[in-house]
Order: C-alpha cells, then structure tokens, then sequence
C-alpha cells in the first residue's frame, strides 16, 4: 500500500462496510450438479440435476446465472440472458462437462473474463464471449467422451465455432450509486466479419423459497413499458428501470412439471422465456406482466465492429429520469477503482499491476452465496416428500448450516467453499479487504461450520474429508497485514479445538506420526490414502509436517497473545514442546526406529507398515518430501526476552530433553540480527532437500516448482506386491494426468501448484532472515551459481510469475490466441495447475482462490503486507 497516496472514496465504504456488502456478485456461477441439489437414492449429483434440467427446475438451496448480481441472502437476483438465434436454449448460465463428461474431470466450456471488482461491489466488470454460431454442446460432449485421459481436453476453441472471430463481446459493468442503487450497463461488440443479431434480455428474479417452506410469494410487476416493481417480504420493494424499446416478459421462477414430469405445474414456469423465444410460443409469458421472474427483451443488429449499449438500473427510488446521471456514476466508480488500486498495490511496474489487478477481480467476483442446511437436505422439506432412506452422504454433519456469502475456489467446476483453499485466499483478500478475509476464517471455525469435535468442513461432497492444517497460518500472515489483536485471539481459541481433533484423531498409535489421508494432494502418491489399504498402513511425511507446521502457526500466534497476556506463554510452550515431539517422530517412529528421512536419497517419504510389521519407504520424490520445509519459524531475542517465563522453561525443556533439543535446528546460535531459529530441518538437511528442489531435472520448472519430481518420467515409481507383481505404479506428468485413482483426475502428478508454491517462498524468507547472505545454494542445482535464499525466492518468484507475463509479442505461455481481447491485449485466466514444461493453464479456468496468490508475489516484496 503506498502511504503517500490519500484514502479513496473506496477506503471510505470500506470503514463502514456493512451497507455496501448488501449487493455484489454473489449469484452463483452454477448450481446445478451439486451436492445440495442432489435428492437422488444414490447420491449421485451430476446425473440427478442435469444442466438439460437447469432452465427447467426450480432450484432448492440458491441460484446460478450469467455475470450476476444479488443481495446477500440471494433473495432478488439480477442477471444476463443472452440469444444468438440459433442456439437449442437460451444461454442463461455457463456450460461445462460433468466430472463423467470431461476426458480430465469436470469442466467449464466457456470464454468469460473478470476484468476488474472493488471489494464494495461499488465497482465490478466482466467480459462473456458468444458464439454467433449455435453452440456445440453435444460435440463438446461427444469428442471430450470420445477422448481418452491420455489426451487433452476439448475445448469451445478447437470446436471452430470461435473461427474468424465470429462472437460477441459482451461486456457487463455493474457500479453502484448507493448502496442499494445498481447500475447495470451491457456492451456488445459484433467481433465478427458480418452483420450479426443478438437477443438481450437483463433478467430480475426471486430465489425460489416459497415453493419449499410455503413462505409467501413475492412478486414482480411491470408499472409501465420502462419500470418494474419488485416486493418481497423480507426485503424493501425495488424500482427496475429500462431503457424505452424494451419488451417485457414475466413467469414464474418455478419447475416445469409438465416437461419434467409429465404432471400439472404452474402455468408459467421458469423455462417460459425459452419457450417464447426459440420455440415462438406467444402464451408462454405471462400476458398481465407479472410474476416472479421478469426480462426486459431486446432484439440488436450489429454491422461488423459495431458496438451497443443497454443500460438498467434497480434501486429502492422510483427515478423520473434513471438514466440520466447514469454515465456519471459509472465512470466516477471506474476512476475510484483505479485511484483505489493505485493506493493499494503500490506497485510501479505497469504489467505486474494490471496483472495483481485481474487476480483481485477474479477473487473479488468468486464471493458467492452459499446455502446448505445439512439437517434439512437430510430429513427433507416441510412442503416437499421425504427424501430417500439412507443417505449416507454428510451424515455426521447434522450441525452443519451455513448462508453466507463465502470465497469459493472456482464458482463454476468448484461452486462451494473448501477449507484449505480459503485459506490461501484469504492472504490476497487481505490486500484489500481485511475484513473480510478474517471475517472468512474465523466463518469455518463458528459453531454451525466447525464440528463439535473440533473438525473444519472440507468441502460439500465430503465434509469429513481432511484438508491440510493451513488456517494458523493464514490467520498469522493476516494479522500481519492488518494487526487485529481480537481477531487473531478468537480464531486462536476456535483453533485450539480444531488441534485437538487432529492429535486425538489423526494420530492413531498415539506416535505423534499423522494419517491425514490424501491431505489435498490428490492423487500424488500410489495409494489412495484415504481409503484402508490391504496393503498396510501409510505413515505419510507431508501429514506429519503439516502438524508441525500447524504447532509453530499455534505458538507463535499465542506468543504473540502473550505479549499483552501472560497467561499465554504456557499454551505457547505446549506448542513448542509438541513441536518437538513431532521432528523427534520423523526421524524415528515410536519403538520401529524408522524414519521418514531417507538417508540414502535424502528425502522424505511415506512409510508404509505392513500387516507384518515391515516398514517400506515408498520412494516417490514428490511434493510429500518437500512439505518439512513449511515447519519453519524465526523468534527474535528481543520478543524471548520480552516472555521471560516462555524462554526459561523451553532453555530448561532443551536441557532436560538433549535429544529432542539437538533436532531443533541450531537453537542455541544466533542468526541474523540475534534471531533463533526452529525447523525440521537443520542447514545439512536443508542442503540436500534444496538440491533436489532446484534440479532442473527433478522439481524446478522454468514455471515454478513441480509436484512431482520430472526424474519419474524415466524412473517410474512402481509398488510391487509379495510375489513381485508391480500393479500400480506413479509417473511424471507434467499436465493432466491419465489416472483417476482418487475419483477425479490424478492432477498432482507434476504441474506446478501455486499453493505449495506460495509456501515454499514463505519458508524460504524464513530462512533467509535467519542465516543471511552467507548462506548459499547453487542454483539451479548443476549451474555452478550459487544464490543466497533470498535470491533463490526471488527467482522462483520469477518463474511463477512468467506464467503471467507476456512475451514480445504479447503472448502469455501456452495461452490461445482466442483469449485476446480487440486490440491483441490478453485476457485474464487464473487456472488451478500449469504444465510443468509449457506453463500452459490446466484444470479449472477460473481458480482464482488460490492462483490470486500472485498478486501477493508480485508485490515488491512478495508479503503483500
């Protein structure tokens, strides 16, 4: 943030949030296929609420729509409906491939762009591309089920129906006067080499509550050709206002039984305006203009280049003339956003902007309602029938009700929250809103996320899932960037349960060893870990150095508690201990004297035990092996002095216990400016790690740090049973992976995450404070260059944001030429993972939650503090 610059209007709605976090872009991107959708015997999502089924079913737990805007119970929805003329359906929301479609999982076949947000909603823009020709759902389909896992995906690009640049541009402002005054402005642009025509329709609607609890309807009326009311009985009535030329059509936002069911429905259902559209029914739409979902139909002719404007506007006024001061607000709005950015990226360096800025766009427009009440799904609505018996799925997770506006990871191909990924978002969402990020943390630790045994939700189709122990963390770097002593105090006491659970129940021989199962990582190893192996039992090195990892987050957040409190220093000092006792595990488990360190190769590996009491290594160089440097911290002598009760029973704790005190990695020797540091890992060990983590042919990428070390692409790892059969086996894959050993795609198994990434870069500042200068690596590994730590996170911040920039002439690393805009600038895309040898994006298009890191890398100082 640069200081010298004053506060902006922008800083100004932020000190006083709550009015203007009323509205934003909480309309979910999709909610169709999921969980809370799903009341089929069998649990299964995708096939039970298909996207064929989306226009025509009312949904029960909220709404989807095209560059949306709603209030923040998603009770009236404001969106975008678009028809080139020749599609089967109207296009009201995203396509995209069920996890049983796609050739590499589920997947979003469209072109959208978030182009910028303000964290108020006062500000939000996004770009959505439209075929002019109809659009290929069924070959896309068809080609992506044909391919096998070993190929690439199928996309709306290669299905030519993008060629000769033959789609409209349509670009959707949303600015606000007032906190509750919404001005929508829709810009098509035919990009095509001749005259084309577009229907647009901006839609207002009303989430569908009475159909399930027998609430009263609201209603939506057309006063006039320009003006409609909307009333609710839970929300103060609303003005929408449209531009004469307009035609109004009205229904009902409810299921069409007749097409679904083949049984009597209400007489205007949710599907009316496709029906009148595409189908030329003239008595689909209601004839008394009313209801309680309403569009305003315009039919545009564009010649090639051409561009038009229609313009809407809600708000709690009737307005005699709405429109005219509607440019005003906007391009007020746009510069705030622009004198906001400035103050608050600091940053001099004109690409790295424009980049940290779409980043925080994508991130700002992925907050979206969320709504699942686990108990209801599972015992069934009161004017609805019962749901089926046994459902199985959640069914220890009957606390569980959550409404509120949350970060998702990616709000189409992941429309619910998850709790390691929020996290990572969180470190961004501080750069500008630091509210709301520690509002998002301490949110999964209230008493209707977080389990009464101490558990974090993992994400919808499994809440019982493990995730890693990343929330300490986060909620540390968060109190660094904005220095909330309350918040950091709360969350550490929702924290403490949460450790508790992982000590009673992922450390099941009581060894201080720890059984996360597959911890996020997917599918990087070659057991499933979550599942029971007849093989044995895994001894896994990552879960283990998370938990070590999560007791240094513990204690240095209660030293810092104790600064002011003293009372803190002895829960400080628990963690410190069980730190302890957790690098003492990694080197020798329990009575087996089996480590998780391999000498030899000088790694960390997975332990597998036998039912025979054989302890195996399995010898996969992956990000499993890596995952010891995050246990890291620096105390300075100044902060040990200052908790003098802390310092002397750990000096007396490291004297009585000399084997435990020669692991902590040179405690007694003062580094830089008189800091002390604690680590699993000791300089030697450190050394040996890095050395592989910095060969070009093993983890280092010209992108950033592999997954999987690129030496399994020659040497695959292969597990042999008994009688020397090798059925599984794990091989690098720089992109997509061709097994699904973990339900999904196996994507771990060598691109590069931005995640462990980030991680990586923290750990290694952390170092760098505590050795200096004059400690030094070569790097890359073989170069014969030899890099302080701080240079060697410096580099890698170089190679990770290479993903972003742009070449000489313009192009972004494996980025289609179809992601342009007019003038040849590129479009932004934040995908989950990248290839590791070309960088091209992989996975979900629109994961902004945890690649939005990179707006903190590119920071100049990579903190974004």
């Amino acid at each position: 943030m640069d200081p010298d610059l004053p506060p902006t209007p922008e800083d100004r709605r932020l000190a006083d949030p709550r009015p203007w976090r009323r509205w934003g872009p909480y309309l979910g991107d999709r909610q169709w296929g999921t969980v809370r959708e799903d009341y089929s015997p069998g649990g299964t999502s995708w096939e039970a609420f298909p996207f064929e089924h989306a226009h025509l079913r009312a949904y029960r737990w909220g709404e989807d729509g095209l560059a949306g805007f709603c209030d923040e119970a998603q009770r009236l929805c404001l969106g975008l409906v678009l028809w080139n003329g020749v599609d089967p359906i109207l296009k009201e929301r995203l396509f995209g491939l069920t996890n049983r479609e796609g050739n590499h999982g589920e997947d979003v076949k469209e072109h959208y762009y978030h182009l910028d947000a303000l964290p108020s909603g006062a500000y939000q823009k996004m770009l959505y591309r439209y075929p002019q020709r109809a659009f290929p759902y069924e070959l896309l389909r068809e080609e992506n089920r044909r391919r096998g896992p070993w190929l690439p995906e199928f996309e709306l690009a290669d299905t030519g129906v993008l060629a000769e640049d033959r789609f409209f541009d349509v670009l959707v402002e949303y600015a606000k006067g007032e906190p509750e005054d919404i001005l929508m402005q829709v810009t098509v642009r035919n990009r095509g080499p001749e005259e084309a025509s577009l229907h647009v329709l901006p839609q207002l609607w009303f989430r569908n509550t009475w159909s399930w609890d027998g609430s009263e309807r609201p209603s939506i009326l057309a006063e006039s050709g320009t003006l409609a009311t909307a009333r609710h009985p839970r929300l103060k009535t609303l003005h929408l206002h449209v531009e004469p030329g307009s035609e109004w059509l009205f229904c009902e936002n409810e299921t069409n039984a007749q097409a679904l069911y083949g049984c009597p429905g209400p007489r205007f259902p949710k599907d009316a305006f496709h029906r009148f559209l595409i189908q030329g029914e003239e008595g689909a739409v209601n004839p008394e203009r009313r209801g309680t979902k309403a569009a305003a139909h315009r039919q545009l002719s564009l010649a090639p280049g051409e561009s038009r404007t229609l313009r809407v506007r809600l708000g709690r006024h009737e307005l005699e003339e709405p429109f005219e001061d509607f440019q005003g607000i906007l391009e007020a709005r746009r510069l705030e956003a622009d004198a906001f950015y400035a103050r608050v990226l600091g940053q001099s360096d004109p690409e790295a902007r424009r980049i940290q800025r779409e980043a925080l766009a994508g991130l700002l427009w992925s907050r979206k309602f969320y709504h699942f009440d686990v108990p209801l799904w599972r015992s069934g609505d009161p004017t609805q029938p019962s749901p089926p018996p046994g459902r199985a799925r959640n069914a220890e997770w009957t606390h569980l009700n959550n409404a509120e506006i949350l970060s998702l990871p990616d709000a189409w191909e992941y429309p619910w929250y998850a709790a390691w990924d929020l996290a990572f978002h969180c470190l961004p969402l501080a750069m500008v809103d630091p509210e709301f990020a520690k509002e998002q943390l301490v949110l999964l630790t209230r008493e209707w996320y977080m389990h009464p045994n101490g558990q974090l939700p993992a994400y919808e189709w499994a809440f019982g899932d493990v995730n890693p122990p990343v929330h300490a963390w986060a909620a540390w770097r968060v109190y660094q960037m904005d220095g909330d002593r309350a918040f950091l105090e709360r969350v550490f006491h929702k924290l403490l349960l949460n450790f508790t659970w992982w000590v009673n129940r992922k450390d099941p021989d009581g060894q201080n060893v720890f059984q996360g199962g597959f911890l996020g990582l997917d599918n990087i190893g070659v057991f499933d870990r979550s599942s029971t192996l007849p093989q044995g039992q895994v001894h896994q090195a990552d879960g283990t150095a998370w938990m070590a990892m999560y007791c240094l987050n513990m204690m240095r957040i209660a030293l810092e508690l104790a600064l002011r409190n003293p009372v803190y220093e002895d829960t400080a000092t628990k963690f410190f201990e069980h730190f302890l006792y957790i690098a003492k595990a990694m080197t020798s488990m329990g009575h087996s004297g089996v480590a998780l360190w391999d000498e030899e190769d000088a790694f960390f590996y997975d332990v597998l035990e036998t039912p025979e009491g054989r302890h195996e290594h399995l010898k996969i160089r992956s990000m499993v092996g890596l995952i010891p440097l995050f246990a890291v911290e620096v105390l300075d002598s100044e902060l040990l002095e200052r908790l003098p009760e802390f310092h002397r029973r750990m000096k007396w704790f490291l004297k009585y216990r000399p084997d435990l005190a020669g692991l902590v990695s040179r405690w007694e020797e003062p580094g830089q400016g008189e800091r002390h540091l604690l680590s699993l890992l000791r300089g030697h060990r450190m050394k040996r790690i890095l050395a592989r983590m910095l060969d070009e042919g093993e983890f280092l990428s010209p992108f950033g740090v592999r997954s999987l070390s690129k030496y399994h692409r020659e040497h695959p790892y292969a597990f042999c049973d008994d009688r020397g059969f090798c059925t599984q086996q794990v091989k690098y894959q720089p992109g997509d992976s061709d097994t699904r050993l973990f339900g999904g795609n196996s994507n771990w198994r060598g691109p590069v995450w931005f995640p462990v990434n980030f991680l990586i870069l923290e750990s290694l500042g952390k170092f760098q404070s505590y050795y200096g200068d004059e400690f030094r690596v070569e790097c890359p590994t073989g170069s014969g260059e030899r890099l302080s730590l701080g240079e060697i996170r410096d580099e890698l911040r170089r190679r990770l944001a290479s993903l972003f920039r742009t070449d000489g002439q313009g192009r972004r690393p494996g980025v289609d030429l179809l992601h342009q805009d007019a003038l040849g600038n590129p479009l932004p895309l934040f995908h989950e993972f990248f290839h590791g040898e070309t960088g091209r994006g992989l996975g979900a298009s629109h994961q902004t939650g945890w690649t939005a890191l990179i707006a903190q890398i590119l920071h100049p100082d990579g903190s974004g503090r």
